[in-house]
């Protein structure tokens, strides 16, 4: 297939378009590199840099690169931002979505895979989740990707069974795979706050210890990056008998000190901890059920905390800055299309 990979110079598109790759599948990564990162791009690939919410540069880039599949990874993707700023998160998570749909029934693409998320769930009733948990998010981001996973059903519904679409909903994503790493301004999530704790003698924040949980600190159901991106690859590979949605996770949960504890093991240094509050609607337990991914998609997680936290370690180690742009010297080549907006 030729596919085309929104947001793909981000975390975890980069690493689903070098797995599509060596799949034997041509990509396409679309990217304004607002958040994404030039160099995270495999070698070979074509950068479109672009906004997702115009679709008539999303068919551009559609056609030239006679694309007849999409993986839509390109979202804004922080909890407290969309808080602070709800219509822009509802613009660029379910505009943009809506934008790519539209291109995508103009150009004859048969197959969508969505990057989703746990957060469609908010705070659950019960733990494992199911896909058939209720739908509530508690927050803005949660809910502009609920209403884009709307939009999907409908489209596919309008294109009278020429599109056939997949919603991945992600628990916790962490790891690195080889040269692709996380690398966020600013970094919210524990894995590599924590190591670059470790790494800089500074310590790990924890936000309450008081849960009703073994330790009492928050337990969340941390997956690899190359499961996540592996699930991406057997779900485009199955449509459209896989049409629906997905949990991905690893069906157990870590808990922040459990995630500490790694830490201190991987770089074999002291990691020290700071209590602070509890932070408002953190639910003390977010673990996946993902019978239906196994059942369905063929696909079952391989990688564990431990494997997590060393692979990420080693790519903050050999990363000190990050990705540095400036000197990029290995990434896809640039055609530049429009310079705005999302990768993930």
């Amino acid at each position: 297939m030729n596919v085309l990979v929104t947001g793909g110079a981000g975390y975890i598109g980069s690493v689903i378009a070098a797995r599509l790759l060596a799949a034997g599948h041509t990509v396409v990564v679309y990217d304004d590199l607002s958040r994404g990162h030039r160099a995270a791009v495999p070698a070979g690939v074509t950068l479109v840099e672009g906004d997702i919410r115009d679709a008539e540069r999303v068919a551009t880039a559609l056609r030239a690169g006679r694309c007849d599949a999409i993986v839509h990874m390109a979202a804004l993707a922080e909890v407290a931002e969309s808080v602070a700023f709800p219509e822009r998160y509802h613009d660029v998570n379910t505009g943009g979505t809506r934008a790519v749909l539209a291109a995508a029934l103009e150009g004859g693409v048969a197959r969508l895979v969505f990057s989703s998320t746990a957060a469609v769930y908010g705070a659950p009733r019960r733990t494992p989740i199911d896909e058939d948990a209720p739908l509530c998010p508690a927050n803005p981001y949660g809910d502009s990707k609920l209403a884009a996973e709307r939009l999907l059903r409908e489209a596919a519904a309008e294109s009278g069974g020429r599109l056939a679409t997949v919603a991945l909903r992600y628990f916790n994503a962490a790891g690195a795979d080889g040269p692709r790493g996380e690398d966020h301004s600013p970094e919210s999530h524990l894995v590599p706050l924590a190591l670059a704790a470790a790494r800089d003698g500074s310590a790990v924040r924890i936000f309450g210890d008081d849960y009703e949980t073994p330790d009492g600190t928050c337990v969340r159901d941390y997956v690899h990056v190359r499961d996540l991106a592996a699930a991406h690859v057997a779900a485009l590979e199955r449509l459209p008998q896989a049409a629906g949605a997905y949990n991905l996770g690893t069906g157990s949960g870590s808990s922040v000190r459990e995630v500490v504890r790694a830490v201190a093991a991987a770089t074999a240094r002291t990691t020290s901890v700071e209590r602070a509050p509890r932070r408002a609607g953190d639910p003390p337990v977010l673990v996946a059920s993902n019978d239906r991914a196994r059942k369905v998609l063929g696909w079952a997680p391989r990688r564990g905390l431990d494997e997590i936290v060393t692979d990420a370690w080693v790519w903050l180690r050999d990363h000190p800055r990050g990705y540095d742009d400036r000197h990029d010297a290995g990434s896809g080549r640039a055609s530049r299309v429009a310079d705005r907006t999302t990768g993930e």
